[in-house]
């Protein structure tokens, strides 16, 4: 059988193991003396790369991203960024933590104003300057945003979630340490485990597969789904390992065969709602995945019966049942729906509008209807 052709977007280095993350210190002071080094909520514990970093004559300039971000906390960051001149940003945290760094690295030397490049709501401009180094630590297995050219940006103004996209954002190393994501809390582990598990579903049924994202995605999924219940019952790193490949998994896929209708809908879900973006693909996977059944067929209606059967060895039950055995288990673990999101039921008809303009929607394996993915954001309640 005749491989399609495909083209490959990919950072200029991945590292991948526990203890990578202390080969970052020599890779970012190499490359820059001024460092803009964002990271989450708690700078307690960003303390070791800062002072790693200044150790080695490197002038850091922490921020903190309190929140997924959205065109207000970017425009600041930027602010800061030039302020102190910096030549690299890092980005130490989560997919929003990594995110905002992406973001920062791509506009503080750029022009126009955020607004202008962002897509669906925006300008759809490309950047017109070229975007800083920017090295990625991602302390959660979730979102693999670390080997991606995109960031997710809120633009409240519009109630949705839209990417700043450009292949120059992509990281000049990502370092991705499962050391940093041990003792992760329990419900961010789920949340973001459940999105790293849909990053390597969706690439794997999406219409732009190809030779590439399938090796991945057909190691990664079953790996996901039984590693993930374990770290439900228990700290486990082997199983944290397992995740943090997953992720890594998830990221390239995404970045090299799109994803599907549960991040399609997500985008408009994430800025009409306050629950985090992995809790959201995590209540919607089954549901979604219900919908396309009833219309795949071929190979993909293939491929989706091996998910099902994926599912039933990692959860237990049958293979005809597994999605609705997905959907139970995600729940009984405390993945709130939803509705417990603040998700307005009267608004579902608009968002499915909304989703379809979604670039991830172009990955989707069949067109669902508004009256589909309404169905299944309600079966997501």
């Amino acid at each position: 059988m005749s491989i399609n052709p495909f083209a490959l977007h990919l950072p200029e280095q991945i590292r991948f193991g526990r203890g990578v993350a202390h080969d970052a210190v020599d890779a970012i002071a190499a490359t820059a003396t001024d460092v803009l080094l964002i990271h989450g909520a708690n700078p307690a514990r960003a303390k070791w790369l800062v002072d790693a970093l200044r150790h080695r004559g490197v002038a850091v300039e922490p921020l903190a991203c309190p929140r997924e971000p959205d065109v207000a906390l970017v425009e600041s960051a930027v602010a800061s960024g030039r302020r102190v001149r910096v030549r690299a940003v890092v980005g130490l945290g989560g997919g929003a933590v990594i995110d905002l760094a992406k973001a920062v690295a791509g506009l503080v030397p750029a022009r126009r104003h955020v607004l202008d490049y962002l897509e669906v709501v925006g300008g759809g401009q490309t950047l017109d300057a070229t975007p800083l180094p920017f090295f990625a630590l991602p302390t959660t297995a979730g979102t693999g945003a670390e080997v991606t050219a995109n960031a997710v940006i809120d633009v409240p103004d519009a109630g949705r979630k839209v990417s700043l996209r450009d292949p120059r954002l992509l990281p000049r190393c990502a370092f991705v340490d499962p050391t940093l994501t041990d003792q992760c809390p329990r419900l961010v582990t789920l949340a973001s485990g459940l999105d790293a598990i849909t990053q390597v579903i969706e690439p794997f049924l999406s219409g732009m597969a190809n030779a590439f994202t399938d090796v991945i995605c057909r190691d990664a999924i079953p790996r996901g789904l039984q590693a993930l219940p374990r770290l439900m019952e228990a700290e486990d790193p082997a199983a944290r390992d397992e995740m943090a490949w997953v992720s890594l998994s998830g990221g390239l896929a995404l970045a090299n065969a799109k994803l599907g209708a549960v991040h399609g809908l997500a985008g408009p879900l994430g800025g009409v709602c306050t629950a985090p973006h992995g809790a959201i693909a995590g209540a919607l996977l089954a549901p979604v995945l219900e919908a396309n059944e009833a219309s795949v067929e071929g190979e993909v209606a293939v491929r989706l019966q091996t998910i099902k059967h994926w599912i039933a060895a990692a959860l237990g039950g049958g293979d005809k049942d597994a999605l609705e055995t997905l959907a139970c288990w995600v729940r009984a673990q405390g993945l709130p729906g939803l509705a417990s999101a603040g998700v307005d039921r009267d608004s579902l008809p608009a968002i499915a509008r909304a989703a379809a303009q979604s670039s991830s929607m172009k990955g989707n394996p069949v067109v669902l209807s508004s009256a589909e993915l309404v169905r299944a954001m309600e079966a997501a309640w």
